[in-house]
């Protein structure tokens, strides 16, 4: 049976009548409010106080990037083996320390160390929680309440960073710090709205894993076609450097738009993911339909690398609309991408090792945001409106795949999506 085959109720009436909804929404408000606050001043912080050259933030992040492709597998595993809600009780205090360490960076080397290992938990929290959520919601709601969550987690992430302005203003170390502090409740608020988790519904045990056993252990490795499911993912997720990195530096260095045009494409962005998330995830219903809304998804973003491509050749006023109306179409790819991603992350995989299929998915996601910049760095730096041509027909490759990648995949055979 397919995760999501039955139609999905209203965003309103899953926030007024499902508790569990209701709580895990506020948990992603609460720790993307404080991700907000510190992703926003992190880099001024370690410039300003700290005293870093932008190359070595650079390089200490992309070393924490490789770090974190690698994390979502083990603790996803170990997530199996010890219960999703558990593995997070304790992952969410260590994701408190990790960002409270950066007070007491003074060095490139304990910069390093610090942002591999807050990365390492950032990636892993993300696979387990995905996991849980795979576990605890009702099968038939389960792509329309990612969708839901995401669509708040994305309204926290826009709160948070339009208050991380007043550390920006002040430009202080102390303030800089008192993000950090507020990042760092952030995640215990979280970890303590996660303890009050309704039990009903819940196999934070043993059973899982018991259930698992060895036998289940690195099925998803050997799964084939949910690896080339995940890798062909992984392509779409490479529009995130886009927005990040490829925007900005087309922006500058390929067009006559003002700079200010960046952060006008990120707000096109962060609302339509706030307000349309929801929508765009209801014809997502089994993995075919998930299927072709990744190919939709990619095609919008084809038609987005295009239009950015059409900003290289007019004045500043017609650059602006086109560079503006890319960010609309490519918004919108990303929202049937990551509607259809969710379902096939969630129908392809074996509901008795969730952590794992879910670990390996979220690494195809996390390799893709690190070797990102470099595919932008080969493409549009090095070939202008002929390297966004080139990024486009990848997304267009990408999506045509996957319809054909999952032709008649089905829940694995036995399975059945467990409860807690």
């Amino acid at each position: 049976m397919s995760s999501t085959a039955v139609r999905p109720p209203s965003s309103g009436r899953l926030l007024r009548h499902d508790p569990l909804v209701r709580r895990l929404a506020l948990m992603g408000l609460v720790t993307n409010l404080g991700n907000g606050l510190f992703v926003t001043v992190s880099v001024l912080f370690l410039t300003r106080s700290v005293g870093l050259t932008p190359g070595r933030i650079a390089l200490g992040l992309t070393a924490a990037g490789v770090c974190g492709v690698f994390a979502g597998l083990p603790v996803g595993r170990l997530a199996d083996r010890v219960g999703s809600k558990r593995l997070l009780l304790v992952v969410g205090p260590l994701e408190a320390l990790a960002v409270l360490g950066y007070a007491w960076v003074h060095s490139f080397a304990a910069f390093v160390v610090l942002a591999c290992v807050a990365t390492v938990l950032e990636r892993g929290a993300a696979a387990v929680r995905s996991a849980l959520i795979a576990r605890v919601l009702p099968a038939g709601n389960q792509v329309h309440s990612r969708a839901l969550l995401r669509s708040v987690s994305n309204a926290g992430l826009v709160v948070g960073s339009g208050g991380a302005a007043l550390a920006l203003q002040a430009d202080s170390y102390a303030g800089y710090v008192a993000v950090m502090v507020l990042d760092a409740v952030s995640f215990l608020g979280s970890t303590a709205l996660l303890a009050g988790l309704p039990a009903g519904g819940l196999m934070d045990r043993q059973s899982v894993g018991a259930e698992g056993g060895k036998e289940g252990r690195g099925v998803a490795l050997r799964d084939r076609r949910y690896l080339l499911v995940a890798a062909l993912h992984a392509v779409l997720e490479l529009q995130l450097a886009v927005l990040t990195v490829g925007i900005p530096l087309w922006i500058v260095l390929g067009t006559d738009a003002p700079p200010a045009v960046v952060a006008a494409v990120s707000v096109v962005n962060c609302l339509l993911v706030v307000v349309f998330q929801v929508r765009a995830s209801r014809g997502v219903v089994d993995v075919p339909t998930a299927a072709r809304a990744c190919l939709r998804g990619a095609l919008l973003l084809t038609g987005g690398c295009l239009l950015y491509a059409t900003a290289h050749w007019g004045p500043a006023a017609v650059a602006t609309v086109a560079v503006l109306v890319g960010a609309l179409v490519h918004s919108l790819g990303e929202l049937l991408t990551s509607a259809g991603g969710w379902t096939l992350s969630l129908d392809l995989a074996d509901p008795r090792s969730h952590g794992e299929y879910q670990g390996v998915f979220m690494s195809g996601q996390a390799a893709a945001h690190v070797i990102g910049p470099l595919v932008i760095g080969l493409t549009v730096v090095d070939h202008g409106a002929l390297g966004w041509a080139v990024l486009g027909a990848l997304f267009a490759v990408a999506g045509a795949a996957l319809p054909a990648a999952v032709a008649g995949a089905a829940r694995p055979a036995g399975t059945r999506a467990l409860p807690g």
